[in-house]
């Protein structure tokens, strides 16, 4: 089946070059466009999208709010989030606002059709820039206090947690530790449970603010 996206973004050149590049793409195919947060927010209860690839600055809402509400409103649709360079400071709040997603514009054409499958199918895709500075936004922050204690964790879960908040794969974790591929996967889907996580991006910020990831000053 078919990834159903709407898109939304205030500048119609953009919209337009997504819908050109998804134009040639089988499995992906655009359901509606939107030029304002509220737009999209409409536009997603009419056509029930998979996925909203999302801009952070529009009007009437901006993609941070309107994520939120479409986290709340319709959790089953995934929002994207598609940004320049100079709106890092928004990185932590579209994560928290519910963004399973979160890409920069000039990457290569082909990954952002990557993300588009990745978020898709549950899972969460945060670009390896967009990552380094939510890294340096995380190092600057007191640190907070825990909403829930880490001592729910086993000690392997804990690693397997810190690992993720270091933005490894599966792979990567079971190669870390030393354990099968089957055996990373199933401690991380018990994190999920455990913590409540929405997808694997909450795992990351779970991370972070315990303090689990540490990063260089």
């Amino acid at each position: 089946m078919s990834v159903r996206v709407v898109l939304a973004d205030d500048q119609p050149l953009v919209r337009a070059g997504l819908r050109v590049l998804m134009a040639d793409t089988p499995d992906i195919v655009v359901v509606g466009e939107a030029a304002t947060g509220a737009e999209a927010v409409r536009l997603a209860a009419e056509v029930t999208p998979d996925v909203v690839v999302m801009d952070i600055r529009m009007p009437e809402l901006d993609g941070i709010e309107a994520t939120r509400r479409l986290t709340a409103d319709h959790p089953g649709v995934r929002s994207l989030i598609l940004t320049t360079f100079d709106d890092d400071d928004y990185v932590y709040a579209a994560l928290r606002a519910g963004a399973s997603g979160f890409l920069v514009k000039d990457m290569a054409l082909d990954s952002i059709l990557e993300a588009i499958r990745v978020v898709s199918a549950g899972d969460a895709l945060i670009a390896p820039s967009v990552t380094r500075r939510l890294i340096e936004e995380f190092a600057d922050r007191p640190e907070p206090t825990p909403s829930r204690a880490p001592a729910v964790l086993t000690d392997r879960e804990r690693e397997v947690l810190t690992l993720v908040g270091r933005g490894l794969s599966n792979a990567e974790i079971a190669a870390e530790l030393g354990i099968a591929v089957a055996t990373a996967k199933a401690h991380v889907a018990r994190l999920f449970t455990k913590l409540d996580a929405r997808d694997r991006v909450h795992l990351v910020i779970a991370a972070y603010e315990w303090g689990l990831v540490r990063t260089a000053r």
